[in-house]
């Protein structure tokens, strides 16, 4: 992408401007290297980790399980399958695109990133920061927590504005940390929000006002082979 070195040069000047550090940090614990949020350049990276919506997930459970609230424990199962669904698109176009990360772009030469479309598995496995930055998975399952979120919960106006600050300062700390392209975006704020907005939509009753019956209504998105052809699409159930 012609803009997007330039891009991503801009933003880490900004980032030292405004004090961001440019690595993540990262800890063993259990022999498992996890982010450690001892910055704030961390703390946003753990945003678009697929541990939030699961300790999100943990939290609406457990108050589902108390009050009984329903919509409580169907926004907990909801992040659960936002983070699953997000994570097998995102490994998807990883491994079909095959983009170099940013940081190994500049290392090699590659102003803009190499894409090495349908990398070998062997290859991916091997040196997956070579291939893995197309889409963000980061942006793609904050973006549909958000919005299983906002869908369960419409009344609380100040969800979605919130959200949308983090999902853009996300964004821009993974550029400046030289973690992800501006151009990966794009299609995981689309995945995201249609993840996200289906789910949601999955099992919700309307109100009648005028005849007092409620309806239940399955909306659900689909995506499958048929006679050797890939397609999506909705369902809605009544």
């Amino acid at each position: 992408m012609p803009y997007d070195q330039q891009a991503l040069c801009e933003s880490r000047k900004i980032g030292e401007r405004i004090g961001l550090d440019e690595n993540v940090t990262y800890d063993k614990v259990a022999n498992i290297t996890v982010v450690t949020p001892s910055n704030i350049t961390s703390s946003l990276f753990l945003c678009g980790s697929k541990v939030t919506p699961i300790v999100l997930g943990i939290g609406f459970a457990t108050y589902g399980l108390f009050k009984n609230d329903y919509r409580s424990l169907h926004t907990a199962s909801g992040l659960v399958e936002s983070t699953i669904i997000t994570g097998i698109f995102s490994q998807t176009f990883k491994r079909i695109s095959g983009r170099q990360e940013p940081h190994v772009a500049m290392e090699t030469g590659n102003p803009g990133g190499k894409w090495s479309p349908f990398p070998g598995l062997d290859e991916y496995e091997d040196d997956p920061t070579n291939y893995s930055s197309f889409s963000s998975g980061h942006i793609m399952t904050a973006t549909a927590a958000l919005y299983v979120i906002t869908g369960n919960y419409p009344e609380y106006k100040w969800i979605k504005p919130l959200g949308i600050a983090i999902i853009i300062a996300l964004g821009f700390q993974m550029a400046q940390s030289n973690i992800h392209w501006y151009s990966d975006y794009p299609l995981s704020l689309v995945m995201g929000y249609i993840i996200g907005k289906n789910i949601a939509k999955s099992k919700f009753v309307s109100q009648n006002s005028k005849n007092g019956k409620t309806g239940k209504y399955s909306f659900k998105f689909n995506a499958k082979k048929i006679d050797g052809i890939n397609t999506i699409g909705t369902t809605l159930t009544f």
